[in-house]
């Protein structure tokens, strides 16, 4: 087993714990009614948009997503929550140095012991969830997790779904498909973000993510046999029969649109197995990118 695998499947018992130890940081975790943004790198910016949409269309306040490197200096937050795995990346540790003694920032991280630690003004620390392989999976969707019970938006289906998803098989003929898209609506857009990446670095699979709606222009041209359409959360009426149309594999998310993503974490690692891949150490890719100053 790899680490990935065995990381991957513990998911629902990190998911568990990260819900229950939400509670304890809503001191620096955002208020409602503030002006947040939410910033990561790789897989972490992909959260950090799941997250902010989760937060502003709950009616918490305006909440904004960036990559860390993107972050708009001009603009005036209450609150900046960084989501790092690695308390190392320099992208993310710089823009926590410029914003140190003016906007309020709060680190979500597995390693407290790292620069981090005095880049922010806060930490909170999901270490029960840290990774070895360079391919993240439970830090990513524990992160979700923790921010998802801090807004009060974590259903306790959530940990079912993700058991079932890791129980179930893969949707037939999957694994044999030469392209891969993934389709989310709100929330789940960061989540299809996500699971494309998910299948580029551990199996350097052809994978693309779109908005559900914006798949009808342009991007469906690329569906036929051989190839997969992959939904997180409800499809806009008549999608999935227009996707069937032109041969390609359609599938439903029937789970917890998170718990989906588990499943794309299956595939991703089936994937890679079918191709003589070790998902563990991905081509060109370290754990943390650390810059040279």
């Amino acid at each position: 087993m790899t680490h990935v695998e065995d990381e991957l499947t513990s998911q629902p018992e990190c998911w568990a714990r990260a819900a229950s130890e939400a509670p304890r940081f809503v001191k620096v975790l955002p208020a409602p009614g503030e002006r947040v943004a939410i910033v990561g790198c790789g897989t972490s910016y992909f959260m950090a948009q799941a997250a902010a949409a989760l937060r502003e269309g709950a009616g918490q306040g305006e909440t904004d997503a960036f990559a860390a490197s993107e972050f708009p200096h001009g603009r005036r937050y209450d609150r900046v929550v960084a989501l790092t795995r690695s308390g190392t990346t320099t992208e993310v540790l710089d823009l926590l140095g410029r914003l140190k003694g003016g906007t309020p920032t709060t680190a979500i991280t597995a390693d407290p012991d790292t620069p981090v630690r005095a880049a922010a003004d806060a930490l909170a620390v999901l270490d029960f969830a840290d990774e070895r392989s360079v391919v993240q999976t439970r830090f990513a969707t524990t992160a979700l997790t923790f921010l998802r019970a801090h807004l009060g938006l974590h259903p306790d289906t959530a940990v079912t779904d993700a058991r079932t998803a890791l129980a179930e098989p893969l949707p037939e003929g999957i694994v044999e498909c030469g392209q891969f898209t993934f389709l989310g609506r709100g929330w789940t857009v960061g989540l299809a973000n996500e699971a494309g990446l998910k299948m580029r670095e551990a199996a350097l699979a052809w994978a693309e993510a779109y908005p559900a709606m914006e798949y009808r222009h342009g991007p469906v041209s690329i569906s036929t046999q051989g190839t997969a359409t992959w939904m997180l959360g409800d499809a806009p009426a008549g999608l999935a029969e227009q996707v069937r149309g032109t041969g390609a594999l359609w599938i439903t998310g029937a789970l917890d649109p998170l718990a989906e993503l588990v499943r794309v974490h299956r595939l991703a690692v089936a994937l890679a197995a079918s191709r003589g891949l070790d998902p563990d150490t991905p081509r060109h890719l370290t754990r943390s990118v650390i810059l040279e100053p």
